[in-house]
């Protein structure tokens, strides 16, 4: 039967790993021991248990052995992003050419992009980019546990992140943002009296008569739900902006609107208009509709991405220097 010594030890491996496991597994009983010796008056199972409880609970001492070794060098921890940005690039262009030419593409064992909707593209590229960054770290962990001095390569055009602190905000910044702000604020309400009144903000005017819904009662009602939202998210994105500089408040912004937009392009294009049009302009139309539906949410995607990144990369900077 094991006695608390080993119980403790046990309980210590679990928050270990690495190849070093068993050599601070065996330090640490060789501590408990020297101090069960040196200050409790032997190496009986009593004077083991104080000595025990005093080295404190497993969890905490397992953390003070893995801050001396960490899990990625910190030589290693600046090329967790470059390696990462690189490779989400390259997803990003196969995910835009599969999307556009309706193919799959395969880089075994790395990448693998499926045939995707414009909607399942912007629903996959943020789980591309975990994807992308939890291979880089994998790779970058076995590189530091196997102790070997590796140089990674590096392009001096490749896009470095290291200043991370956004820049103090001039005058003219916070004042127009404060215009922004108010010229989004009138917007959004000017949108929330169309809609209370014609439960569309989608109109067109004719000569003498009443505004008129541009689009059918059904879609005319779930889009304008969505722009309205979506005029409600920036609207406070850039009153919040002029409280803090935490780049937070874009990452929440542009994540909301990405799934705005993912929203939209659920919405089938055809009897989309509640107006007569022509064939050759619907086919016109349709495609230009989509293709300035994609682009915003690439835009919106890489500045998020961005945003993360540079987060990251600050508290990873935050922390080595802790």
């Amino acid at each position: 039967m094991p006695n608390n010594l080993d119980v403790y030890l046990e309980e210590i491996g679990h928050y270990l790993s690495g190849r070093e496991r068993e050599e601070i597994l065996n330090e640490i009983r060789s501590h408990i021991l020297e101090k069960a010796a040196s200050e409790y008056g032997g190496t009986g199972d009593e004077a083991i248990d104080q000595a025990v409880l005093a080295f404190g609970p497993a969890r905490r001492l397992a953390e003070q052995y893995a801050e001396e070794r960490p899990i990625i060098a910190p030589g290693y921890k600046r090329y967790l992003f470059r390696y990462t940005t690189l490779l989400f690039a390259i997803h990003l262009a196969l995910t835009i050419l599969g999307v556009i030419f309706k193919e799959s593409f395969i880089v075994f064992p790395f990448l693998f992009i499926p045939r995707l909707s414009p909607l399942g593209a912007v629903m996959y590229l943020p789980m591309a980019f975990l994807a992308d960054l939890g291979l880089v770290a994998l790779v970058l962990y076995f590189i530091t546990q196997s102790g070997k001095e590796v140089k990674l390569p590096w392009p001096r055009i490749g896009l470095d992140l290291d200043e991370v602190n956004p820049p103090r905000k001039p005058f003219w910044t916070v004042f127009g943002t404060t215009v922004g702000a108010i010229i989004m604020l009138a917007i959004t309400s000017f949108s929330l009296y169309l809609f209370a009144r014609y439960q569309t903000i989608f109109l067109y005017l004719t000569d003498g008569k009443e505004p008129r819904p541009l689009l059918t009662p059904e879609a005319g009602h779930y889009l304008s739900l969505i722009i309205i939202v979506q005029f409600a998210v920036s609207t406070l994105t850039l009153f919040v902006k002029l409280l803090t500089r935490s780049r937070w408040v874009d990452i929440i912004s542009n994540g909301l609107s990405l799934g705005l937009i993912g929203l939209i392009l659920r919405q089938p294009l055809d009897n989309l208009f509640a107006i007569h049009m022509s064939e050759k302009l619907l086919s016109c139309i349709k495609p230009t509709i989509l293709i300035t539906l994609i682009i915003i949410a690439l835009i919106t995607t890489y500045e998020l991405i961005r945003d993360i990144v540079r987060v990251s990369r600050r508290q990873l900077k935050t922390a080595t220097h802790r």
